[in-house]
């Protein structure tokens, strides 16, 4: 073998066991990683509180809506559209025009026929939970009932009234220019901040000198709802509302009137105590405040497909399994691994392994989020996944 030929085998060979080595590392941060063996093992715990999982009732979002005109189209309106003949010629009679009338003293809809700069609209403006004082402005959406397009167009001074039919109050008034949020879908528009309050709309929450707490419902459980109530009866206890009745003697000499009831699995009750009733957001302030401990809804694993989204709770974790996915071979521990590869786990494994950390494994390996689905799919098909699996 001449001395080149020689130096390039062993160039090559070098080269291999490089990429080989460089492939063995990833695979062992990998899992490193995954079972928490590695620098990017992360143990802590996000706190989490009521005012997370919780909303006050009362506290909702509330939808004001009109209809109204769109105007300065660029012959994208809606021509005969005959609600929109319609109520432009009232319009006009009502605003001091001087339309023309039939022998028997009807406007005449047809000088207003083929308005195609003009476009009847449906606007919608949202109020949040927390309410809005007289002169607020929010954004409102504009969509189109009959008209091909509301590019460049200028919304007309419209009514916002409530959602209910049958009454005819007006919350605010809406006008300003359109813009499309999306150019590809013509029809849809906002005006931004173009809905400006004309009644502050403010939305109570104590009635009865008590407060609801509604958990939301990707966390409604019994478990969780009198898991709140225990939580706010203990902080009452230990004298943490400044309650009297909660904070006076102890529990064995006196009779403790728990002032947090789960009504059910979405609602727990909350009675304001006296020194409160007169500062209600005090109190509520405080209990929205409390900090929540081994939550039992924690555990569970939601996932987006399509959006390719997996979102994992904390304590998720799956039954000391081993699992062979591909080319990937893993399990969390394994002493003595058989041949082949397959690292097996052993029975009397301590503890079961995170869930999220076996994904920051596999993300560490840059497995594809697809096949990071599909692998949590399969451990919760074979029932070694300890979690709830929302899949959308």
């Amino acid at each position: 073998m001449h001395r080149e030929e020689r130096v390039i085998r062993i160039e090559n060979t070098f080269r291999i066991r490089s990429c080989q080595l460089l492939f063995a590392s990833r695979i062992l941060l990998g899992l490193a990683v995954a079972f928490g063996l590695g620098p990017f093992a992360n143990k802590a715990i996000a706190e989490l509180k009521i005012q997370d999982i919780c909303r006050l009732q009362g506290q909702e979002e509330n939808t004001l809506q009109g209809i109204g005109w769109v105007v300065g189209l660029k012959g994208t309106g809606d021509g005969d559209f005959k609600p929109t003949v319609r109520s432009i010629a009232q319009a006009l009679k009502g605003l001091g025009g001087n339309p023309s009338f039939d022998m028997q003293g009807r406007i005449n809809e047809k000088e207003f026929a083929n308005t195609k700069n003009v476009a009847m609209v449906w606007v919608v403006a949202k109020i949040p939970p927390t309410g809005l004082v007289q002169g607020d402005k929010v954004s409102c959406t504009v969509s189109a009932i009959n008209a091909k397009s509301l590019e460049g167009g200028y919304l007309v001074l419209t009514h916002m009234l409530g959602p209910r039919a049958d009454q005819t109050t007006t919350y605010a008034l809406a006008s300003g220019p359109v813009t499309l949020d999306d150019p590809k879908v013509p029809t849809s528009g906002r005006v931004v901040n173009g809905c400006k309050m004309e009644q502050t709309v403010q939305n109570p929450f104590v009635q009865d000198n008590k407060v609801t707490l509604v958990l939301t419902p990707n966390h409604s459980s019994f478990a969780t709802s009198q898991l709140i109530a225990d939580k706010i009866n203990r902080y009452d206890e230990q004298g943490g509302t400044g309650n009297p009745n909660g904070s006076s003697g102890t529990r064995s000499t006196r009779s403790v009137q728990k002032i947090a009831s789960a009504i059910d699995q979405t609602h727990v009750v909350v009675q304001v105590p006296e020194i409160y009733q007169s500062e209600p957001v005090e109190f509520v302030s405080m209990i929205l405040n409390l900090p929540l401990i081994n939550l039992a809804n924690q555990k569970r694993v939601y996932i987006n497909e399509r959006e390719g989204v997996v979102v994992i709770g904390e304590d998720v974790t799956f039954a000391p399994v081993a699992v062979s996915f591909g080319n990937l071979t893993f399990s969390p521990r394994g002493n003595n691994p058989p041949a082949g590869g397959f690292v097996g786990l052993p029975k009397e494994t301590p503890e079961n392994p995170r869930l999220k950390s076996l994904v920051d494994g596999l993300n560490v390996l840059n497995v594809p989020t697809s096949d990071i689905i599909t692998i949590i799919k399969g451990i919760y098909k074979q029932g070694n996944l300890y979690g709830e699996l929302v899949i959308e």
